[in-house]
C-alpha cells in the first residue's frame, strides 16, 4: 500500500532534486520550490494533508467553537482569535482584521447561546503586527486594551489609527481577572517580534501563543518571519512547558494538540541540523570562481545562499512531504532563514568563518 506520505515525498524529492536544473530556475519569487506552472500560470503544489485542515466556515466567512466551557476561538481559516465569556462580558484575545466584523457576530453567537454579556470589555494584544490587531478599532473607546509595554511603544510609533494604544500594560506578567474567569499573560523575551506574549487559560487548559507554533503546518515564510529566530526556537521550547492540552496558534484554520507541537519542533530541529550540515559541507569555489572575475560580490553570495537554502531544505521537505501541509511551499524560505540565524546569532559562518 502506498501512503499520503510516501507519494507526496517521491514528488517533493522530484521537485527538489532537478540537480541539472540552474537553482534560479527552481526558485520562485517567493523562493518556494514548486511544480511547473498550472492553469493561469501559476504554479502547483502537493495537496493539503487531511489532518491539517480546519472546520468548515459558515455563510459569513468565519467559524467560531468552543474550547472549554466559556472559552472559544474564532477563525476565518487563516487567522485565529480566542473570546473568553464572563459574568461581566467577553475578553477577546487579538482582532485579526481579515476576520473583521466577523468578530462582533461570533461574539453574539456565543452570548446569545450562553446568555451572559455580549459586550467586549477587555481586549488583549498578543502583539503590535497589525495583521492580528488591524481590527481593535471596532471594539470602540469603552473596551480596556491589555498588552505589553514594547506593544505599547511600537503602537506609538505606529500611529494606526486602527490599532489603538493599550490602556493597561504589563512588563513581565499579568493575571486578567475578569467575571470569575482568568487568564495569565507572560512575556518570555522576544521571539517572533519583539513584544510578543503568552496567554494562558489555565482553568481551560489552553495556550495562546502567535506565530510560535502552525498546528499541522510547516511555519510560515522565513520561519514566521520572526525578528529574533533564537528566541523564536526558544519560544517554542518554552510553550511545550505549558500545562495545556489545546493550543491556539493565530493562524490557518484549527486548533493545536500537543502532538503538533512536538512535531513542529521537530521540523524546526531538522532544519537546524540540516543547515549546520550545508553550511560545513558546501564548496563556495564554484561561486566564486563563476562570479569573481566580474567583481560581482552579491552575484557570489547570492547563488551560495540559494543553492544552500536548497541543500538544506530538500531531506527536510521530503520528510515531511504528507505530514506537514506546504512543506513545499516554505521549507526553502525556511532553510534560509536559518542558515542566515546559525551563521549571524550562533557564528557558524561555514566557509567564511575567520580567514587563515
Amino acid at each position: 500500500m502506498t501512503t499520503e506520505h510516501q507519494t507526496s515525498r517521491r514528488t517533493v524529492l522530484g521537485l527538489l532534486s532537478a540537480a541539472a536544473v540552474p537553482t534560479a530556475a527552481l526558485m520562485l519569487p517567493g523562493g518556494a520550490h514548486a511544480a511547473p506552472a498550472g492553469a493561469g500560470g501559476l504554479p502547483d503544489y502537493l495537496p493539503i494533508p487531511s489532518g491539517s485542515a480546519g472546520p468548515e466556515l459558515n455563510a459569513d466567512g468565519y467559524h467560531v467553537g468552543r474550547i472549554k466551557d466559556e472559552l472559544y476561538w474564532v477563525t476565518d481559516g487563516f487567522y485565529q482569535a480566542m473570546l473568553l465569556s464572563t459574568r461581566e462580558g467577553v475578553v477577546l484575545v487579538d482582532a485579526p482584521p481579515t476576520i473583521g466584523h466577523n468578530l462582533l457576530r461570533a461574539v453574539q453567537d456565543v452570548t446569545r447561546a450562553n446568555g451572559r454579556p455580549g459586550r467586549v470589555t477587555h481586549l488583549v494584544y498578543s502583539h503590535s503586527h497589525a495583521d492580528h490587531i488591524g481590527a481593535a478599532v471596532l471594539f470602540g473607546r469603552r473596551v480596556e486594551r491589555v498588552a505589553h509595554v514594547e506593544t505599547k511603544r511600537l503602537l506609538r510609533a505606529a500611529g494606526d489609527p486602527n490599532r489603538p494604544l493599550p490602556t493597561v500594560t504589563f512588563e513581565d506578567r499579568h493575571v486578567l481577572r475578569v467575571g470569575g474567569e482568568r487568564l495569565e499573560l507572560a512575556y518570555h523575551g522576544p521571539n517572533h517580534s519583539p513584544d510578543n506574549i503568552f496567554v494562558h487559560a489555565p482553568a481551560h487548559a489552553t495556550l495562546m501563543v502567535v506565530d510560535v507554533l502552525y498546528p499541522g503546518w510547516v511555519p510560515f515564510k522565513n520561519l514566521a518571519v520572526s525578528q529574533d529566530i533564537p528566541g523564536w526556537t526558544d519560544a517554542q521550547r518554552r510553550a511545550m512547558q505549558y500545562p495545556w492540552t489545546t493550543l491556539v496558534g493565530g493562524h490557518l484554520g484549527r486548533l493545536g494538540t500537543r502532538a503538533d507541537g512536538d512535531l513542529q519542533r521537530q521540523y524546526v530541529i531538522d532544519l537546524e541540523a540540516s543547515a549546520r550540515a550545508t553550511l560545513a559541507a558546501l564548496d563556495p569555489a564554484p561561486f566564486f570562481g563563476k562570479y569573481l572575475p566580474a567583481g560581482n560580490a552579491w552575484a557570489i553570495f547570492k547563488t551560495y545562499l540559494e543553492e544552500a537554502a536548497r541543500r538544506t531544505a530538500e531531506p527536510v521537505a521530503a520528510k515531511y512531504a504528507g505530514v506537514l501541509a506546504a512543506a513545499d511551499v516554505f521549507t526553502v524560505d525556511n532553510a534560509f532563514a536559518m542558515l542566515e540565524s546559525l551563521r549571524i546569532d550562533a557564528g557558524v559562518l561555514g566557509p567564511f568563518s575567520i580567514r587563515p
